[in-house]
Order: C-alpha cells, then structure tokens, then sequence
C-alpha cells in the first residue's frame, strides 16, 4: 500500500503524521510512506530525521488582514495554489498513492483537494477543538475528519463524515505508573509536584510570571517544581528570579531547564501542570489525566487555544486563566488552593482522563483502512 502524510507549519501537525506512518510500518513493513510538505516549512527539517522520503509543493498561506501587505501576500498565494496543481499531479502521478491523509497547515490543502478530485480515499486529522482555515476548505474535498473531542463534531456541515480518533501520544508516557516516574525523577518525599512550560521557545511574559512564581515557592518550598524556559528565555529566567533574591541552586526542588527532554516521564508524575493549551499537550494531558492551569496564548490564529482551553475548563478539567493580569501571585495562589484541596484535584483528574483518548493512533488507523478496504 502507498500513502502521503502532507501537513505543515508546526510540530503539532507533523508529529500525529509521524505517529500514524510509524504504526503502519509496524502492521504492514511493506507499506510505502512518502510526506508532502511547502518548501519553506518546518515539516522539511522534521521529516529530514526521519526514515521517510519527502517532497515539496511551492504552496503559501493566507492571512486575514485586509492590510495592502497582507492582500498582496494573498495575492502571491493564490498565484502559487494554481500552478501546486502540476505539482500535485507530478506527485500523484509517480507515487501511485493508495490513501491520503492530511493533519493540518496550509501545505496539505492541495495534496487532499486534488487528490480528493481523483477519487483517492482522503482523511484529514483536525488536532484543535475548532477546525482552522484550511480543515474548513477541505470539508467537501475529504472522505473523513478526524478530530479530537466529541465536542469538535458540532463546527462541521458534514458531520456523518466526523470521527472523533483523539489525537496520537506518544507510546512511552504509558509505560510506567505515576509512583514510578516520581521515584524516578526523586520526587516522591510527599510533597506535589508541579510542572509547567510555555512551548518549544517560551513566552516572555509568562516565564516573567513563573519567575515569580518560583520566588513565592522558594520561601518554604511546599512543592516540587520542574519548569521549561525554552530557548528565547534562557538566560533571561535566571536573571529573573535572581531580581528577587533567589538563587535558584539553593532550591533543589525547583528544577528550572531550558527543556524537558524527558516529558513523558515529567508528565507522568506531575500532579499539576500549568502550561498552553496546544491541542497536542491537552492530548497529553487528558491521555493521563493530569489535572491542569490552563493559560491560553492570546496570539495564535483564530483564538485556536483558547478554544481547546475551553472543551477542558467546561469539563472541569482544568482552570483556565487569561493571560492579561496574570501575575506570579495569582498563579501561586490558584495552584496552591488545587494542591490543597484532594476532591477537587481528583474530580479534575476523572473529569480529564474522560476527555483523553489513548487509542488514538489506532482509531485513526482502522478509520483510515476502514476507507481503503
């Protein structure tokens, strides 16, 4: 069997890909995989250190400002939708695909468009709680979308064509109970364990807030804290907290790094993680159930997070928090009241681990098979 992953623009859309393809070599060794990406994309550096072959089409976004800077932009994008076709055809031509699936980023619109056209089964995987721009323009050129939440089924027209598969996490945040993962970071004295984070590169502001957030901790230290800068923050962080008087090598059990390199062990033993809401970490989240503080990033498209923010926080799983007003005192504050209060926190941990789906990268597969049988 042949198939094309084509997605694009972040981690958050490649890696579902990635997991499916992975999944598919382990049912059938035999299956060729190849990915479809833009030119100038993230997807290119990610693919590039996997075992899978990739190939370009020349496809832009659309923004929607109707500033002269942006129409033009649309402009070139359009310009460039119209010639991807040869593109797409030259692919689909020599690949022969068998199935095509989508998982998000403007780059997989012209792959499924037109090789929807052609009457190849096609599947797009829509990781955020509403579905973005290009998901939107795919609904009629699709066979199925696969979303994350149940709650996702009420943005579409075509709603017999929704299944609701969750999005993939990774298999080794479930090799291990939670008391094994805090005897294994050494965090099982009794005490919580907080972890929280701001994405891949920080966020200025927000790691302001957590720096504070430390110095209140530091005072009698009632938690664990493992925290992840990113790399724009650094340096900065510990010049942060330091203004407050904290020097953070005489708090051990406030692990402040430039990254979690080993998430689904952290993850598994936090008992509270304040973070984004990224529609791959909140699949995370509920795939375990971790009870969460929930700060939405107030400038993603189309207020995507702080959609999937609010599927959790109506659920009960988690506190959700804008950004704007938020300091360190208030952060500390609500975490400390969560920790404190066992009915609460367990309520919230049922409430999310209702919402998770941990089959998920097997639901996409037997949906996807199910459409090429």
């Amino acid at each position: 069997m042949n198939v094309i992953f084509t997605c694009g623009g972040t981690a958050g859309h490649v890696n579902p890909a990635l997991a499916l393809a992975g999944f598919l070599r382990e049912r059938d060794p035999k299956t060729r995989i190849l990915f479809v990406g833009a030119e100038r994309g993230l997807e290119r550096d990610l693919i590039a250190h996997t075992p899978y072959p990739f190939r370009t089409v020349n496809i832009s976004s659309f923004h929607r400002s109707l500033q002269p800077k942006e129409l033009r932009h649309n402009l070139i994008s359009v310009h460039n939708l119209m010639h991807a076709k040869r593109e797409v055809d030259a692919i689909l031509d020599e690949f022969q695909p068998d199935l095509i699936v989508g998982t998000g980023g403007y780059a997989s619109y012209p792959i499924v468009r037109y090789g929807h056209a052609r009457g190849i089964p096609t599947a797009v995987h829509e990781s955020n709680a509403v579905p973005g721009l290009t998901t939107r323009l795919l609904e009629n050129h699709c066979d199925r979308i696969l979303v994350g939440f149940e709650d996702c089924r009420q943005y579409y027209k075509h709603k017999d064509r929704v299944v609701v598969t969750g999005t993939p996490v990774r298999g080794d945040f479930f090799t291990q109970t939670k008391a094994q993962a805090k005897e294994k970071l050494g965090v099982n004295d009794g005490r919580p364990l907080i972890v929280s984070f701001w994405g891949s590169l920080g966020a200025g502001n927000m790691n302001r807030v957590t720096a504070e957030l430390l110095y209140l901790e530091a005072a009698k230290e009632p938690f664990h804290h493992v925290h992840s800068v990113g790399s724009l923050g650094w340096q900065k962080m510990h010049e942060w907290v330091s203004g407050y008087g904290v020097d953070l090598r005489d708090h051990p059990s406030l692990d402040v790094r430039e990254y979690i390199y080993d998430m689904a062990d952290v993850m598994r033993a936090a008992d509270l993680v304040i973070c984004r809401a990224g529609a791959s970490t909140l699949s995370e989240l509920t795939a375990l159930g971790v009870p969460a503080i929930l700060v939405p990033s107030p400038n993603v498209t189309n207020h995507h997070q702080e959609k999937n923010a609010a599927v959790l926080g109506e659920h009960g799983a988690a506190l959700v928090l804008p950004e704007e007003g938020l300091d360190g005192k208030r952060l500390f504050t609500e975490a400390a009241a969560l920790l404190r209060d066992e009915t609460r926190l367990a309520a919230m941990h049922e409430a999310s681990f209702r919402l998770g789906v941990r089959d998920a990268t097997e639901r996409i597969y037997e949906t996807v098979m199910a459409l090429v049988k």
